[in-house]
């Protein structure tokens, strides 16, 4: 019965009290490192506190979609300003093509970073074909599988401009009223962010 008495000793006491200090510095710690996954998770499943802002003007891709799922096969290693066409290439279409080489000549010393291209799902008019061979030597060509094309973009029949990361991956896309002062801001910021290409 005494020795139920007795009250614990100093180390008992000092042992206790550094267990509890030890489990709270290892719960903050942990909290420390799980704690941010787990908010950034709840914000982009829950939508929430995800800022209405954004800096780019085009349609962004952000769902893993590449090049081969446009029916568009190609190799290239550097980013790339592509123009869609799935029915003839028009004036929207040729003024998408025309932008496409501006907007590489205005990237300056950053133009070898990045290349121009078409892929028209229709054979070009022979006056066009003349134009591009003359004007665009640096045009790149690419067939287009019309079928996989209307699949990936739910068959829309208007001529696009994307930009394409050197991974094959789609970026952003644009219309053809796109203003080619807002994607060449949009491909400057995506060169300067990136350290590929």
């Amino acid at each position: 019965m005494g020795a139920a008495m007795n009250p614990p000793s100093m180390s008992e006491a000092k042992t206790s009290s550094s267990r509890r200090k030890g489990r709270v510095q290892l719960l903050l710690i942990l909290l420390g490192v799980i704690g941010p996954m787990v908010l950034a998770t709840g914000m982009y499943k829950l939508q929430f506190w995800v800022p209405e802002g954004r800096s780019y003007h085009g349609e962004l891709i952000g769902n893993g979609q590449t090049l081969a799922d446009l029916g568009v096969q190609a190799k290239e290693d550097r980013w790339q300003l592509l123009v869609t066409a799935p029915k003839a290439c028009s004036v929207d279409c040729q003024q998408l093509v025309y932008l496409a080489r501006q907007i590489q000549i205005g990237l300056g010393r950053d133009a070898s970073r990045a290349s121009h291209a078409l892929s028209a799902a229709q054979p070009l008019s022979s006056d066009y074909e003349a134009k591009l061979a003359r004007e665009y030597p640096q045009l790149k060509r690419y067939p287009m599988d019309l079928t996989t094309f209307s699949k990936a973009t739910g068959d829309q029949a208007v001529p696009q401009l994307w930009i394409i990361d050197p991974h094959g991956n789609l970026v952003l896309r644009y219309g053809p009223t796109v203003k080619g002062k807002d994607l060449l801001n949009d491909l400057r910021h995506l060169l300067k962010l990136s350290n590929i290409g």
